[in-house]
């Protein structure tokens, strides 16, 4: 799901450069309002967990790759502002250094991961946990977990499609035949994560997420 350097045409990766600096500016200002002092490790665990998760990659067509995200189940536990900073840290570092991912393409990563994906994963989360509070939980993670997958890399075939760079249809089928499975992995994580942390540390699952 990294796009690389030249498969996105200038006005889509500066267009979603500015939505991503802007969105990331939203998180900044309200992490410096509303972070708790436990959040601060939390981002950091969370971080290096995700980081070596994403680097197994799979080969996507027109030259992407597919991996477990993992915005939704940072979302869960700190909220999509804080999920946010977190998935946008750990691009620049994959970016920068390891070459994962093109700079140029860069606000198009965090857009489809960052945004997308832990905005989309944590108001499926939300709103499955509320509908069903005591037996909709696991289903609620399990959720978050593959939509987020799918959304996300549903935004990256359609910024191929609209670059020029890959026919629309061929590369949705392609990226969705890739993630769907990544997807459902991603959710049985949730699962396991949430039913981990309800036995050891239920606290984390009550904080302040909004």
């Amino acid at each position: 799901m990294h796009i690389p350097d030249g498969f996105l045409d200038t006005k889509t990766w500066v267009s979603l450069y500015l939505v991503s600096a802007g969105a990331i500016g939203i998180s900044v200002n309200r992490a410096n309002r509303q972070m708790e002092d436990k959040r601060i490790p939390l981002m950091g665990v969370m971080a290096a967990f995700v980081f070596v998760a994403q680097m197994l990659n799979f080969p996507v067509a027109g030259g992407t790759s597919g991996h477990f995200v993992g915005a939704a189940f940072i979302a869960i536990l700190l909220g999509p502002w804080a999920a946010l900073l977190v998935i946008t840290s750990i691009l620049l570092v994959q970016c920068l250094l390891f070459q994962d991912g093109g700079l140029t393409a860069l606000g198009a990563n965090i857009f489809n991961m960052g945004i997308v994906g832990g905005f989309i994963g944590f108001y499926s989360y939300l709103g499955i946990s509320y509908l069903f509070p005591k037996k909709g939980l696991l289903a609620a993670a399990f959720l978050a977990g593959f939509l987020s997958v799918l959304t996300s890399a549903t935004a990256c075939a359609l910024e191929l499609a609209f670059s020029g760079t890959v026919p629309l249809m061929p590369g949705l089928i392609a990226i969705s035949f890739v993630h769907t499975p990544i997807g459902l992995g991603e959710g049985l994580i949730n699962i396991g994560a949430i039913l981990f942390l309800q036995k050891t540390r239920p606290d984390l699952l009550e904080l302040d997420r909004m």
